[in-house]
């Protein structure tokens, strides 16, 4: 499954789902005092920005280590981004990333990990990079896009929520999480027809 410049941006703002997180960002962000917002946001997203580009970077050296073939990371990846599409398409009461405690300051965990740098982030960018490894500065690009995509709607997310309303931003995510799930069904086939051309 290859991709641009552009499907490689969608596919990571997809995964990491800014807008449809937007009602878990005001919630983890209502307790922190107003003046320490914009740092807290800025430190989370630099936090996932550099888990992410390390295992774009890392990525394919930790396949050889791990005895990991690039054909069991794709349907893995389908697997996983499956699992949470699912679950932005029918929201559950902890939301799609499981519980969390909005009553202090949240410091790497919940927000940078694993609401931007999660499990389907990972490897998404792992995918990117070991199906095309020389053109992993389109990836970091497309990465540093995603990035600064999810600083901004963490930042705005107040606004967003009020200005969307609860009913329109949940129809967003329901919407995300359907066209999340046709791309993980497509990972997952392209795993599968991989795998069948291995065998004798």
């Amino acid at each position: 499954m290859t991709h641009t410049f552009l499907s490689a941006f969608v596919l990571l703002l997809l995964v990491t789902d800014p807008f449809g997180g937007i009602p878990l960002f005001v919630s983890l962000l209502k307790n922190v005092p107003a003046h320490r917002r914009r740092l807290v946001i800025i430190r989370e997203t630099l936090v996932a920005f550099g888990i992410l580009l390390a295992f774009m970077v890392f990525g394919r050296a930790f396949l050889q280590v791990m005895h990991l073939s690039e054909t069991s990371l794709g349907i893995a990846g389908g697997v996983i981004l499956f699992l949470i599409a699912l679950r932005m398409v029918f929201p559950h009461a902890q939301g799609v990333f499981g519980d969390h405690d909005g009553s202090s300051e949240p410091f790497i965990v919940p927000l940078a990990v694993p609401l931007l740098a999660g499990p389907s982030a990972l490897a998404t960018v792992l995918l990117l990079v070991s199906h095309e490894p020389e053109r992993i500065f389109e990836w970091i690009g497309a990465l540093a896009l995603t990035m600064l995509v999810c600083g901004l709607a963490m930042a705005f997310a107040e606004r967003i929520s009020k200005w969307l309303g609860e009913q329109l931003t949940q129809a967003f995510e329901r919407l995300m999480g359907l066209i999340l799930t046709a791309i993980a069904v497509e990972m997952l086939l392209s795993g599968i027809r991989e795998y069948l051309h291995t065998l004798p």
